[in-house]
């Protein structure tokens, strides 16, 4: 589906975080959203485009995007070519995950694994002053892992690096974490990343008496 051209933002920055991990920055398409968002980034050139989570604060002056450059992938190989001065299209933001706001006054607890990590960081770019309780980041390489300081001086974070050993997180999986939550019922749990990683996180909150009504998904990658 193609969108008329002056759904267009110009490329303020693109910076890359690691070989195949790139933060591409736009200029504000003069519309809001609400954390949680994603828009739709089409080539700069052709029709293709995939939904991307806006990574920035509600009041920011440029939108960021955190994204995976793909093997053969037809968007992200052809973002990451991207330079100041360019210009790519966008939709206006769409979406119905909202990370730490379901639920007035109640607690949060965040949990997501690789470039899931980007409506964590717009909900803390956003809200600074309300800090979910807990967020769990997992990775397969401790490289993999963007902005980890940052994220520690904003929250109560834990990294679990599942590849190989870091001295700063745990050797594991992420739901290896999972023990540490905690449990009450008025806490609302926020899931963003792998398939599988939402429906083992989900499972093991369930088994534990957590309702449907208190776990929010938003999946970005499927592991088939």
């Amino acid at each position: 589906m193609s969108i008329p051209d002056e759904n267009r933002a110009v490329v303020r920055s693109l910076t890359w975080h690691t070989p195949d991990i790139f933060e591409l920055g736009v200029e504000h398409p003069g519309c809001a959203f609400v954390p949680g968002d994603c828009v739709a980034l089409y080539q700069r050139q052709g029709t293709a485009s995939r939904p991307y989570s806006i990574a920035s604060g509600i009041h920011d002056e440029t939108w960021r995007f955190l994204i995976r450059r793909l093997p053969g992938g037809e968007v992200s190989a052809d973002l990451a070519q991207c330079a100041p001065g360019d210009s790519v299209r966008i939709t206006p933001p769409f979406g119905w995950f909202r990370p730490g706001q379901d639920a007035s006054g109640s607690s949060a607890v965040f949990v997501a694994t690789g470039t899931g990590i980007a409506p964590f960081w717009s909900y803390l770019r956003s809200y600074p002053d309300r800090p979910p309780v807990r967020c769990l980041y997992g990775v397969r390489q401790r490289a993999d892992a963007v902005a980890v300081e940052w994220l520690r001086e904003r929250c109560c974070l834990d990294l679990a690096v599942s590849r190989e050993t870091a001295p700063d997180a745990r050797h594991g999986r992420v739901t290896d974490l999972l023990p540490s939550l905690p449990l009450d019922g008025a806490t609302h749990y926020y899931l963003c990343g792998l398939d599988t990683m939402l429906d083992d996180v989900s499972r093991w909150l369930e088994v534990r008496g957590v309702g449907l009504a208190r776990i929010h998904r938003e999946c970005f990658f499927n592991a088939q």
